[in-house]
């Protein structure tokens, strides 16, 4: 897919200012229900495990650290030997269908081996040991969830596209679904060979479930699956549509590795992108979509209350979940000015559809293209700022009070990472947590029945 040339690319030498990609531990082990996470690092590590994702109280995570000491990174401990206790332990305490190691900045300073300790621990332990490397020196945040699932891509069973006698394909589940409700006898056989890759919650997860079954395209599998024994087959014949904007590496691994065939759409944010997303995937079946539309609008009518809010005023993306150009291209639909799309990281091949459908946003909206400034210089940003004078900047959690005190209203970008954005019923919380600054500056109430008179006495 061609990347529109009318977007302006710009990169800066900054470095990654972002959260530590470790973090991607809180997501993943509550999605993957029977594993648990082994983080290999140093006491700094469980530090920001303990404060950044906090301890539930009810309920132990499952998640623990293996902590290096003096004697681990002076080699005068086996680094196998210590793994196998504690690998060891958690068989004994807990019993996972898996165990997940991410290594740390402190692993790749001492060129712990842990991808050749992995295998021979497996088979003494009887219980798969994945390797995912998640450290801060080479990765924003978001992409510890993109080493993992790639790792985890390895591990899918592999799919039979033929059967013994070369005919039809051996493996592929069959269901037959009415594709035309005024016209029964339009029914068709639709195979389920889509594989859905990104970690959401389950309830987001069977929405766009539904959004596609609505459209007769039933969903084979994901990538990560709730259980470890339920991962997805994958190989020729399967196409692999990704969520999230931050999985570059893993789609690679899906098409290189494992020849599945990726489906370039824009991401499912916003009830646009969902459509489009939908859309999009729908074409590689040959199915015509009904009922988007008119879905869509409804939404839009559901969320004018927001939209009121926001219309007009302009923001500015520091960068630091890799999330920023789809958000932004939802903020641009719903009226706002974009000044700047700041970015850690971005594959352009990956995030193509979704750079295209932004540019057609912005065309459609009548309003300018952002620059889009990949790991962005900081102190440039904010000297950018003061020139700009944004309503909102979208920024990582470093820079928000200093910002504040200059006068200029911020949002965690961290909040539209563990929040429910996906889909086209989450639009409505993704202008929840964009319009919050705004409104308590402003007093604005969504729903109130003061909220017009507000509007036009504004």
């Amino acid at each position: 897919m061609k990347i529109p040339e009318t977007l302006t690319f710009e990169c800066e030498t900054g470095n990654y200012h972002t959260f530590c990609p470790i973090s991607c531990v809180a997501r993943l082990y509550q999605k993957i229900e029977d594993s648990f996470f082994l983080v290999v690092g140093t006491k700094t590590c469980g530090y920001f495990l303990q404060n950044a994702l906090g301890v539930m109280i009810f309920a132990e995570p499952r998640y623990a650290m293996a902590e290096s000491e003096e004697g681990d990174i002076s080699a005068q401990l086996n680094d196998q030997e210590e793994l196998e206790k504690i690998c060891l332990q958690i068989k004994n305490d807990r019993n996972p269908s898996v165990i997940i190691w991410i290594g740390t900045c402190t692993t790749e300073i001492v060129k712990m081996d842990l991808e050749g300790i992995a295998p021979i621990l497996e088979k003494r332990l009887g219980i798969p040991i994945v390797v995912a490397r998640a450290n801060g020196l080479d990765y924003a945040f978001t992409q510890g969830e993109d080493t993992v699932l790639a790792a985890m891509a390895h591990r899918c069973p592999d799919y039979k596209h033929y059967g013994i006698d070369g005919g039809m394909p051996s493996e592929i589940k069959y269901s037959k679904i009415n594709t035309n409700p005024k016209n029964e006898s339009k029914d068709k056989l639709t195979k389920a060979n889509l594989v859905l890759f990104g970690s959401l919650p389950s309830s987001v997860a069977s929405q766009l479930n539904l959004e596609l079954k609505r459209q007769s395209v039933p969903v084979s599998g994901w990538l990560p699956s709730q259980r470890y024994n339920e991962l997805p087959s994958l190989g020729e014949g399967i196409y692999v549509c990704g969520v999230n904007p931050f999985l570059s590496r893993t789609a690679t691994t899906l098409m290189r590795r494992r020849k599945c065939q990726l489906v370039g759409a824009p991401f499912p944010i916003g009830p646009d992108g969902t459509r489009a997303w939908i859309e999009k995937i729908c074409a590689i079946f040959k199915i015509k979509p009904e009922g988007l539309e008119e879905r869509e609008n409804q939404i839009w009518k559901n969320i004018q209350d927001y939209i009121k809010l926001i219309e007009g005023k302009s923001i500015f993306f520091m960068g630091d979940n890799l999330l920023e150009i789809s958000i932004a291209r939802f903020l641009i639909r719903c009226g706002m000015v974009v000044y700047e799309i700041g970015i850690p990281y971005m594959d352009r091949r990956y995030q193509a559809a979704e750079l295209l459908f932004l540019q057609h946003t912005c065309e459609k909206m009548k309003k300018p293209s952002p620059r889009i400034v990949e790991k962005p210089d900081n102190y440039s940003q904010v000297q950018r700022m003061h020139e700009l004078k944004p309503h909102l900047a979208i920024t990582g959690m470093a820079h928000a009070n200093p910002l504040e005190a200059r006068n200029i209203d911020t949002k965690w970008s961290v909040e539209f990472t563990f929040a429910q954005i996906h889909g086209s019923s989450n639009a409505r919380d993704i202008l929840e947590l964009v319009t919050r600054p705004l409104r308590r500056k402003s007093g604005f109430t969504p729903n109130s029945r003061s909220l017009s008179k507000q509007i036009l006495e504004s």
